[in-house]
C-alpha cells in the first residue's frame, strides 16, 4: 500500500468493498484519527471511484436522525457522497451478493436544480435551489466488523454508501416534508415509522448542513445532484429474497427487492 497514510487508509477501505471482506476500524491501529483527516480519508476513497470511472451523481447525509445517532452510537451527522454506480433501478432490485452486510433505510431525497454552495446555507435557501423531492431507499454497506466504527471511522468509509433508488419526483411546495408520515417495511411487515422532522427537525436542513460544512473547504453542491437527507428510522439488514418498501406521505411509495 502506499506509503501515503491518508492514500494507504483509502487503499485499504476500497479493497474491502471490492473484495467483499470486513476489516477492523481504522481507529484500532490509529486512535488519534480525527473528523478531519477522516474526511481526507473518504475525499481519497471517493477520488479511486472516480479514477475507475465512476461519475458523481450525489451527496448523502448521515447520522441526521436520533435514531441514527443511537442505534450507532455516535452523537452527531455526517455526509458522504454517491457515484452512478451507487444508483440503482428498482426494477432491477439490489444484488447483495456484491456486498458484505447490507441494511435498508427510508428517505427523503432532494434534486437540485441549482448549484448550493455557502457557510451561511439554511434550510430556506435549499428548498429555493431544489427541483424535485423524492421518497428514497438507501443502501449501506460497512465494511467494519458488526457496525461498529467511532465517528472518523465512519466517516472515512464514506458514510458506509453502498446504493439508492429514487420513486417520482414530486413538486417540494405540495409535501409537508416535516410533517409527513413515512413508514418502512420489511417483507410486509412494518418496522419502522416516523416523520420527516426526524431528520434534524427539517430534512432541508440536513443538507443546509452539508452545504456549510463542505464550504470550509470551498466546495459545494451542483445543479443536477440527488442528496440524500438522512434516515428517518433505524436500518434493517436484508438479504437474498428480502423486500423492503417505503411509504412517504405525499411522495409516495417505493420498493426494492433483494437478490
Amino acid at each position: 500500500m502506499s506509503r501515503d497514510p491518508i492514500a494507504a487508509a483509502a487503499e485499504l477501505l476500497d479493497l474491502a468493498a471490492t473484495e467483499r471482506r470486513l476489516i477492523d476500524p481504522l481507529t484500532v491501529d490509529d486512535p488519534t484519527l480525527d473528523m478531519t483527516t477522516a474526511y481526507a480519508i473518504q475525499d481519497a476513497l471517493v477520488g479511486r471511484h472516480v479514477a475507475r470511472g465512476d461519475r458523481l451523481v450525489g451527496a448523502k447525509l448521515g447520522l441526521t436522525s436520533l435514531a441514527k445517532q443511537q442505534e450507532m452510537d455516535v452523537h452527531e451527522p455526517i455526509g458522504g457522497w454517491l457515484t452512478d454506480r451507487m444508483w440503482l433501478a428498482a426494477t432491477d432490485g439490489l444484488d447483495t451478493s456484491s456486498l458484505v452486510q447490507p441494511r435498508c433505510e427510508p428517505e427523503i431525497a432532494f434534486r437540485l436544480d441549482r448549484d448550493l454552495a455557502g457557510p451561511h446555507t439554511n434550510a430556506d435557501d435549499v428548498m429555493a435551489a431544489t427541483g424535485a423531492l423524492m421518497t428514497a431507499i438507501e443502501v449501506l454497506d460497512s465494511r467494519y466488523r458488526d457496525y461498529r466504527f467511532t465517528l472518523p471511522d465512519v466517516i472515512a468509509d464514506d458514510a458506509s454508501a453502498a446504493g439508492f433508488v429514487v420513486g417520482a419526483e414530486v413538486d417540494p411546495a405540495s409535501v409537508d416534508r416535516i410533517g409527513c408520515g413515512v413508514r418502512f417495511w420489511l417483507d410486509d411487515v412494518l418496522v419502522a415509522s416516523a416523520t420527516g422532522a426526524a431528520v434534524m427537525g427539517d430534512p432541508a436542513e440536513a443538507v443546509a448542513w452539508w452545504v456549510r460544512h463542505l464550504a470550509s473547504s470551498g466546495r459545494g453542491l451542483s445543479a443536477g445532484m440527488v442528496v440524500l437527507s438522512g434516515a428517518l428510522t433505524g436500518a434493517h439488514r436484508v438479504q437474498a429474497g428480502s423486500r423492503v418498501r417505503a411509504e412517504i406521505d405525499g411522495l409516495g411509495s417505493l420498493e426494492l427487492g433483494c437478490r
